[in-house]
Order: C-alpha cells, then structure tokens, then sequence
C-alpha cells in the first residue's frame, strides 16, 4: 500500500496551491479519503473528507470555501485545491485512507505559505 502526496511548497499570502494524493496497492475507489494537517507543535487536524464515489464532501471549519477536496476513482487520485491561503496553512499535509477501521498514511507534503 501507498499513499505519495505531492504538490506542496512555499507560496505567499493569498496564493494558490494543488496538492495531489496517489494511491496503490488497495482499491481506492472503496475507501474514504481525507487530507490532514499538522503544524509543528500541534495535533494532526482533519482538513477535508471526501466519501467513496466522491459524492459526499465535508471541510474543517477554518478551510471552508478556501479549500476543495476532489477524487478521480479512474487514476486513483484525490486532490486538495488550496485557494486564499493564509500563514496559519503552514503545515504538513497527509493523505488518509479509511475503511472498515483500516487506516492508510503517507508521507506528507509541506506547505508553507509566506511572503
């Protein structure tokens, strides 16, 4: 099983970034998906789930209408489109996948958002 995200970097205030989840090894398209973040110090934070088919979608409160969660069950791919963001979005991203209490991680991409 694997989970590679990719996508993050450094970008100023305002800014856009794309991140991007690859999954092999398990059918994605059975699992949910969710992305999380953590800044140095804090706990790991939902930021967006997204269910199975891509149908269902629900966000942390502090990334609401700023971010948007996306799946392509054909590439077995799931995306976060990270638009406005602010200094408080720097962290370490990670990709989750979940179903029937089995939980798959990977590595994180950092996002740094400065000026």
């Amino acid at each position: 099983v694997q989970l590679v995200e990719s996508g993050g970097g450094l970008v100023q205030p305002g800014g856009s970034l794309r991140l991007s989840c690859a999954a092999s090894g398990f059918t994605f398209s059975s699992y949910s998906m969710s992305w999380y973040s953590q800044a140095p110090g804090k706990e790991r934070e939902l930021v967006a789930t997204i269910s199975r088919l891509g149908s269902g979608t629900d966000y942390g409160d502090f990334v609401k209408g700023r971010f948007t969660i996306s799946r392509d069950n054909g590439k077995n791919t799931m995306y976060l489109q990270m638009n406005s963001l602010k200094p408080e979005d720097t962290a370490v991203y990670y990709c989750n996948a979940y179903s029937r209490g089995i939980n798959y991680w990977g590595q994180g991409t950092q996002v740094t958002v400065s000026s």
